[in-house]
Parts: structure tokens; C-alpha cells; sequence
């Protein structure tokens, strides 16, 4: 049995420079002297109030994730030195049948976090595990790999969900996805969201928007001490990504919404990624030296399932037309304009063109279909979204056109909407050919309770007919995954005002294997 962790950051490299900005003069960290400094520490609070948390799931790996902190909302609280843990990972849920364990360090270069990579697991089957520092234990997790990359799989279940913004209301939806059968849940941004404390609202943020890293890691805190987040996070293994909020609303690359110099954007969103790393069940090797933190990756779930997950914030060029919603301009066809960038693009269908997965999944945070918000001939389009970025919607469009992965289906956040829509390779020809599906999920939590407003539904729907279904509730989405089949089930409760509120599903719809686009059961 092998593991990795933060002290050693891939199988290539011992030695690792993190960040940027405030990270900027660290030296290298050299993991064995990292390890030899760590001491034992005895803790007056519970180190572990944030909980446990595991994910990025491969056929025989998994990573452990915690952070010490037992002041959390003021620094964290542990010791300015490397404190020493111990994981165990076993195969009962009472830790009695132990199949690895090991030591790690958690350093304060990282915030007292851990990222522990273990090797040598058997693919498909659940597993249970927690650490110990210092005389405390952690609450057990549970977790899952992935099956074995050419297995057979009859079923695949799993979750997606986004825009979980505290103040706004309650995580009453992660009560009842704790009920679900799921192998994996999915989260595609806004894990966090960076504004001042407003008040008047369900709970409050604490304190003003965070722009450095010492402010990131409290705001972190503030979101992971909610107890149904922290469950879920126990609960199932997460695949996660980023969307704005965890650095600024609708930020660009390295263009921020308030038009700060370059340079000083860079140093936040550096210490703002640093941030998500220390807070996310992501495996080391997830940072790249410098100003980079790669985050987009791949997952092949048996032959039924391939996951790419997208980055559509750090690659992208500044939204067209001034942002906002607008009629297209020039800016939005411009040839040059990027929502992942020629690299990631180039991944993604290139790793679309060799799959040999029956489902392939593109998980990512902004809408790919368009949607005419304006009533009458008149289009206006979110510049946030695809619709920003015309030509390179259009390339990716044609690809699964020309090249015809198998089953390409979309799964979207953002909008704290429900949506289902076909993709089409020319969205203005009636007769183009549906070439995918997308499922749009809503928000947790942000915009507080919602509504399922008829009249708006029509109206969106006559606007584009490619779009077959909307919804302003809050909730999550369910996928169920066959050979045959792909099912996709909006689950909605009544309020995020109320923790107690009650759940449904809103719609349910399925694809078909071999034939592209939505249909409603």
C-alpha cells in the first residue's frame, strides 16, 4: 500500500514552490525535513471541527482530506510548526478491519491542511476513514473508488450541485441527498461566495470580502462548519471545481469586475486558489508552479462513464460587450475569444475523441446552450455564459458533430436554476441536428427560497425551443446511469429559509443511448 500527501506532492517531484503573492518568498519545502520537524501536539478544542472529506476517485486510489483547526473561524488555531497526524482507512464502517494507515504532516505553509493520496485499494467498493493528532480522532468518513477502468457497470449514481452561499439560506438540501444511493457527488462552483456580511438574512457572513489568504481560509471555515455540508462531505466521495465566487463575481483570467491592476488581481486570486486547494479533497499535483493551478482533469468510471471536468474561469479572456446581459457584438464572435482556452480545449476533445466510455460527461460550471432572455425578435444572451464565446461554442459543438463521442452529456451550475436543453451544432437552424443534452442544476442554497413561476417557464420555453424545461427552485439534480439509459432527476425543496423543508422531484428526464438530446418522463 503506497499514499502520498502534502509532503509529497507528486510521484515526479519532492520538492514543490506553492502559489504566488503572499507565497511568493517561501523557499522550497522539503518533505522529509518537514516531517522530521512535525511534533505531536495536545489540543484544547476539537483539531478537527471541519471535518473530514474525501474525493477524486481513481480504480485503486482515493484522497483523504482534513484540516486542523480548532479555532477555526480565527486562523484555524493550531500551532505555527507542522503537527503530526495519523490516517487509517479500513473496510467496516467501525474501523476494525484496517487495510492502510499511515503518517502525514500538516504544515502551516498549508493551513494545517491534509491531502493524503492512497494507493493499492480495491476498485468499486466503499471504505471508512479518519485521522488522529495529538490525542483527538476525527469523525469517520466514508469513501468510494472508482471502478476498474475496463469494467463492466450496470449502475452509476451520482449527485450534482452548486452556488451554496451561506447567508442566503440553509443546506437543507445536503439532508436529503445524505438519504440518496449515490457513488459520487459532484460539485461545479461556488462553494463559497466572497461578499461582506449583509444583514437581515438566514446567517451571516463573517466579516468583509476576503482578499487575503489569512480572510479566504476564515470564510472557508465559516462554510465548512455547517453540519449537513460537513456530513455530506463524509458521506460520499466529492469531485469538485470552482467557479467565480471562490475569488470574485464574474472575474475573467486575470480580469477582475473592479478593474484592479493586473498584478495585485493575480496576488488574490493566487491566495484565493490557495485557499480552495486547502479546503477541497483535491490531489496534491493539482498545483503547478507559479500563478497556475491546474484543476481541470478526467475520470473514467468502468466503460460506462467518462468525467472531464472543466476550469471556465482561469483560461478566459474578459466577457464581451461590458458583461451583463446584451445583444451580440462583435467582441462575443471574435475568433480569439476564450471561455477554457486552446489548451484545455484541446484536452477535452482530444480526450472526447479517445473515449471509449458509453457516457461521456462534460462537467462544468456556465451554460452551453443559449438562452434569449428578451422577449420578441430581439436576442439578448448572459455574456457570462457560452454565449459569451460564440466561436469557441460553435467549435465544440461541431466536434461532437463531425467526430460523434459517444453520448455527450453537459452538467452545468451557475444560474441557481434548473434547465434541460439539447445541444444542437447550429442553434439557429431548426433543422441542425441535436449533437448532446445538458442538464442545468440550481443552487443549493443561493437566492434564497426560489419559486416554480409558470408564466416565466412559458415564456423562456417560446424563446428556445431547444430548452425543455426551467425551474427557480433550489435543490440538486440526481443522475442514474445504465447502459441504456441516462436519467436525470430534478430534486427540489420547498425552502433553504427552513432547515426542516420538505423535498420532491420537480422533473425527471432521460436520454437514450445512441440518441442525443432530452426527453421528459
Amino acid at each position: 500500500m503506497i499514499s502520498l500527501d502534502d509532503s509529497d506532492l507528486s510521484l515526479q517531484r519532492r520538492r514543490f514552490l506553492f502559489g504566488a503573492g503572499a507565497l511568493a518568498g517561501l523557499a522550497m519545502l522539503d518533505p522529509v525535513s518537514a516531517f522530521e520537524q512535525s511534533r505531536t501536539v495536545k489540543f484544547t478544542a476539537d483539531p478537527f471541527s471541519l471535518g473530514v472529506a474525501s474525493g477524486d476517485p481513481w480504480p485503486e486510489s482515493v484522497v483523504l482530506w482534513t484540516r486542523l483547526a480548532p479555532d477555526p473561524l480565527n486562523g484555524g488555531g493550531a500551532p505555527r510548526q507542522p503537527v503530526k497526524l495519523r490516517w487509517e482507512i479500513a473496510s467496516d464502517d467501525r474501523m476494525r478491519n484496517i487495510v492502510a494507515s499511515g503518517a502525514t504532516t500538516a504544515r502551516p505553509e498549508l493551513g494545517h491542511s491534509v491531502h493524503v493520496e492512497v494507493f493499492g485499494l480495491q476498485p468499486a467498493r466503499w471504505y471508512w476513514y479518519r485521522f488522529t493528532s495529538g490525542g483527538a480522532a476525527s469523525p469517520i468518513g466514508r469513501t468510494r473508488t472508482a471502478p476498474a477502468s475496463n469494467a463492466r457497470i450496470d449502475r452509476f449514481a451520482f449527485a450534482f450541485a452548486s452556488c451554496q452561499h451561506y447567508e442566503t439560506g440553509f443546506y437543507t438540501a445536503y439532508k436529503h441527498m445524505l438519504e440518496e444511493d449515490l457513488d459520487l457527488v459532484v460539485f461545479l462552483g461556488d462553494y463559497i461566495y466572497e461578499g461582506s456580511a449583509i444583514q437581515g438574512r438566514p446567517r451571516t457572513h463573517n466579516g468583509p470580502e476576503p482578499k487575503t489568504l489569512a480572510e479566504y481560509r476564515n470564510r472557508y471555515a465559516l462554510y465548512k462548519s455547517d453540519a449537513l455540508l460537513q456530513r455530506t462531505h463524509a458521506a460520499f466521495p466529492w469531485i469538485v471545481t470552482w467557479d467565480d465566487h471562490e475569488v470574485e463575481n464574474n472575474y475573467a483570467g486575470d480580469v477582475d469586475q473592479d478593474n484592479e491592476p493586473r498584478e495585485k488581481f493575480l496576488a488574490r486570486r493566487a491566495q484565493a486558489y490557495q485557499a480552495y486547494y486547502e479546503h477541497m479533497p483535491l490531489r496534491p499535483s493539482t498545483f503547478r508552479r507559479g500563478r497556475s493551478v491546474e484543476i481541470y482533469r478526467r475520470f473514467r468510471f468502468g466503460n460506462l462513464m467518462e468525467m472531464n471536468v472543466l476550469d471556465t474561469r482561469q483560461y478566459r479572456s474578459d466577457q464581451p460587450c461590458g458583461d451583463g446581459v446584451k445583444p451580440l457584438c462583435p467582441q462575443a464572435l471574435d475568433p480569439k475569444a476564450a471561455i477554457i482556452g486552446g489548451r484545455q480545449e484541446r484536452w477535452l476533445t482530444q480526450g472526447l475523441d479517445q473515449s471509449r466510455a458509453r457516457w461521456n460527461v462534460i462537467a462544468q460550471q456556465v451554460m452551453v446552450a443559449p438562452v434569449d432572455v428578451k422577449s420578441g425578435p430581439e436576442r439578448e444572451y448572459s455574456m457570462d455564459k457560452w454565449s459569451g464565446y460564440i466561436e469557441e461554442r460553435n467549435r465544440l459543438l461541431s466536434f461532437l458533430a463531425r467526430r460523434r463521442p459517444s453520448n455527450p452529456v453537459v452538467i452545468t451550475g451557475d444560474i441557481h436554476t434548473n434547465w434541460a436543453a439539447d445541444l444542437k451544432a447550429d442553434f439557429d437552424k431548426e433543422n441542425s441536428p441535436v449533437v448532446g443534452a445538458e442538464f442545468v442544476g440550481t443552487s443549493i442554497s443561493s437566492g434564497g427560497d426560489g419559486a416554480d413561476t409558470q408564466s416565466s417557464t412559458a415564456q423562456r420555453l417560446a424563446e428556445n425551443p431547444h430548452v425543455k424545461f426551467f425551474n427557480a427552485q433550489r435543490g440538486y439534480v440526481r443522475a442514474t446511469l445504465t447502459p441504456e439509459r441516462w436519467q436525470t432527476d430534478y430534486r427540489v425543496v420547498a425552502a433553504v429559509t427552513r432547515p426542516d423543508a420538505e423535498i420532491s422531484t420537480r422533473a425527471s428526464f432521460v436520454v437514450e443511448n445512441g440518441q442525443p438530446g432530452v426527453k421528459r418522463l
